[in-house]
């Protein structure tokens, strides 16, 4: 084990706050990726319609 008690076969993302096991699968990657870009686009989306309400 190194220091963090962890082995070193672990993947660079499943470190830090993700610290669980499958946290750098592909499907955790795309529902997280389609979140995120599902969130900016609604900010985008309310932000212009704030701006240009009449």
């Amino acid at each position: 084990m190194n220091a963090g008690g962890f082995t070193s076969s672990m993947s660079d993302l499943n470190r830090g706050i993700m610290k669980f096991d499958g946290a750098d699968s592909p499907k955790v990657v795309i529902v997280s990726t389609v979140l995120l870009l599902g969130a900016i686009a609604a900010l985008i989306f309310w932000a212009l319609r704030v701006a240009y309400a009449v």
